[in-house]
């Protein structure tokens, strides 16, 4: 029975309508969004059984017309519609269809009768209200999901229908890049102390709760610091050259004030004092290459912290400067090395790796590695292949530095590279000892690992002598004193494969020190002399390979060398790169560098200066002329008078420094002397 507000009953007794008629209202009124949830359900409860086949909606309660707002005054029904009333009796079916029709004809006495049903009635509508827009909102969620669902149905009949989705392993396409850095990889889920801040503010409340400094952005290389200066621009920006191929090139820029604290710091590097450095950060505190450069001082004095935490400041500010489409994780974003605004951050992440690595790191450090590697994959700048391989054996990323070397193998021919030829056998027999494989895996990667070590033994023999030198362990009789592993091995290698040979050993011989290794190195070791003394082809092609590949190393290998600082290696190094001066912010720079300014001659008087201005200046360090200083220098020219003057005072000095008593001296001993040597 439909529940009918006060008012409502009010203006029925009031007027004593009768009901309209059947065809007296063929529209539908959908006043508000109630209206629009409950438009169904009301078609349901209003049409007769009867009257299907009949245009528009039947109205047989007119009190469903009163208005919205005569409703929301009522305090009783508190803003619900009397029509909603129909469908809770609508519900259980149609029945009691036709006697709702007649409930206007009933007496006063009838309809007070069930005035007091209609607080129940109420507090059930609200119940009800409550769940209808509950329902709305979980269908709008399930519509939601299922548009998702329906687009990947569709996606998965576009595969099927090109042929893409294929059984079996999925293709190297539809893995990550082998050069994709793992950001989640860091330094401190590695070094995470066993208590957190927050744990001993709980156990000691007196501890003083100090503000930290709010830095304007949150970077992945490195943490900010509250001890760091404040943070301003200084000048250092990206831009994006071109893109093209699914790579995106990349380049640094220097605006004018920061290209003034880089001729401020040419000069500070010349006068070959650090404190001038200091001095320079002090007005520019994020300037890269002075960070870079007294990080090397410290280093040098054993203050590892403080070289640490300059090369950090240093990754920051470049980190701030990063183009809004630059991608650290990608692996296509591409850095030229040509250009001396991008070397810096190349030497950055290569000090920062180093410093990952002695800390204990070898994960991060490879994930450092691989961000390096691929800034500029072809070229390489910093041979960052001759270390790939030993980070991914400390880190145990087998899997790893095996497929790196499967999918680069056909283009880089890594396995003429002594690190690569003796590092991936070693991680396939490494990765025959974990238990965890089955028996079939280890079996096969056993197989794997001897073939390889035979094949990198027989194409460089002289690296064994030295690695079991290295591991203190004393090779056999049998094997030092053969004509292929002897001494003779490793002297008649080319000088360029010997460096190679010395810098693999100095960094990774350690890894070869178990007892299970070396037991396995031995055994393949007997079977290589075997191969060799049964006359097999191949240990002669691999001699003459050796002659024709390891001429000269590459200028990018001789400055991987200089970083590294393996003594072994550095040794080795060729006398035209021994004698040239190297800075420790751009060693060995390319020969065709890209040069984006140039930087300002100095004035420098000696060039064109007089011949008695050049002898003096030979004979005495303190002789300056004027203008070569640029408290002194004139714009105009130079005074000839004050010039002068500088130079007879440097003749004064020169005359008062000779002693006639010292030059008269040797010549009353020179008859003893020359009486000993008779």
């Amino acid at each position: 029975m439909p529940v009918l507000s006060q008012k409502a009953q009010r203006r029925h007794r009031r007027r004593g309508q009768e009901p309209l008629g059947p065809g007296a209202l063929q529209f539908d009124l959908r006043d508000d969004d109630d209206a629009e949830e409950e438009g169904p359900k009301r078609e349901l409860g209003v049409r007769r059984p009867g009257g299907a086949g009949k245009e528009g909606v039947r109205v047989n309660n007119r009190f469903e017309l009163i208005n919205i707002d005569d409703l929301e005054d009522d305090p009783v029904v508190n803003g619900e519609r009397s029509g909603c009333a129909l469908t809770d009796a609508a519900a259980p079916g149609n029945k009691g269809r036709g006697q709702r029709g007649n409930t206007e004809s009933k007496t006063d006495g009838d309809v007070t009768e069930t005035a007091p049903s209609e607080q129940s009635h109420a507090s059930g509508k609200l119940r009800k209200k409550k769940k209808k827009q509950k329902n709305k909102k979980s269908s709008a969620g399930e519509a939601s999901e299922n548009g998702l669902e329906d687009i990947d149905r569709i996606l998965e009949r576009i595969e099927d229908s090109t042929g893409l989705n294929r059984p079996g392993p999925a293709p190297l396409s539809s893995r990550k890049h082998v050069l994709y850095v793992e950001h989640r990889c860091g330094p401190r889920p590695s070094l995470r102390p066993p208590f957190s801040a927050a744990a001993l503010l709980c156990a000691c409340p007196s501890l003083p709760r100090q503000r930290q400094r709010v830095y304007p952005k949150c970077t992945w290389l490195t943490t900010p610091k509250s001890t760091w200066p404040r943070y301003s621009k200084p000048g250092l920006s990206m831009r994006l050259l071109e893109s093209k191929k699914g790579l995106s090139f990349f380049a640094f820029e220097h605006s004018e004030e920061y290209q003034q604290a880089q001729h401020k710091f040419l000069v500070a590097v010349e006068s070959m004092e650090p404190n001038n450095i200091v001095v320079l950060l002090q007005t520019s505190p994020y300037h890269v290459d002075s960070l870079l450069q007294l990080s090397d001082a410290c280093r040098f004095q054993e203050d590892q912290e403080m070289a640490r935490d300059l090369v950090e400041r240093a990754l920051y500010s470049m980190e701030c400067a990063f183009h809004p489409l630059f991608s650290l994780t990608s692996g296509a974003c591409r850095l030229d090395y040509r250009r001396p605004e991008n070397r810096s951050f190349y030497l950055a992440l290569y000090k920062q790796m180093s410093f990952l690595e002695k800390r204990g790191c070898p994960r991060t450090a490879l994930e450092y590695c691989k961000l390096i590697l691929s800034l500029e994959p072809d070229e390489d700048p910093l041979c960052m292949l001759l270390l790939i391989d030993h980070l991914a054996l400390r880190a145990r990323n087998y899997e790893y530095l095996i497929r790196l070397f499967q999918e680069w193998e056909a283009h880089r021919n890594l396995s003429q590279l002594p690190n690569f030829a003796f590092s991936v056998p070693l991680a396939y027999f490494l990765l025959s000892q974990q238990t965890d494989l089955p028996e079939c895996e280890r079996s096969s990667a056993r197989q794997k690992a001897s073939l390889l070590i035979q094949q990198a033994l027989t194409m460089f023999p002289g690296v064994l002598l030295p690695l079991l030198e290295s591991c203190s362990v004393r090779p056999d009789a049998s094997v030092s004193s053969h004509r292929f592993f002897g001494p003779s091995a490793e002297i008649s290698q080319p000088p360029a494969l010997s460096q190679l040979v010395n810098l693999y050993l100095g960094r990774s011989h350690f890894l070869w020190k178990e007892p299970a290794t070396m037991s396995w190195l031995e055994e393949n070791v007997h079977e290589v002399l075997q191969a060799v003394d049964a006359g097999d082809p191949a240990v002669e092609a691999c001699e003459n390979r050796r002659k024709v590949l390891y001429q000269r190393a590459p200028r990018n290998i001789h400055r991987h060398v200089i970083l590294s600082e393996i003594k072994e290696a550095v040794a080795a190094l060729p006398p035209d790169v021994t004698t040239q001066s190297v800075m420790g912010f751009d060693p060995l720079p390319p020969s065709d560098t890209i040069y984006s300014y140039v930087r300002p001659e100095r004035l420098s008087p000696i060039s064109h200066g007089n011949t008695i201005a050049l002898f003096f200046r030979s004979l005495l360090p303190n002789y300056t002329m004027e203008g070569e200083r640029p408290e002194e220098g004139v714009a105009g020219g130079l005074n000839r008078n004050q010039g002068l003057n500088r130079l007879m005072l440097a003749v004064r000095d020169m005359m008062a420094n000779f002693h006639l008593n010292d030059l008269e001296a040797p010549h009353e001993d020179d008859a003893e002397g020359e009486g000993e040597w008779d």
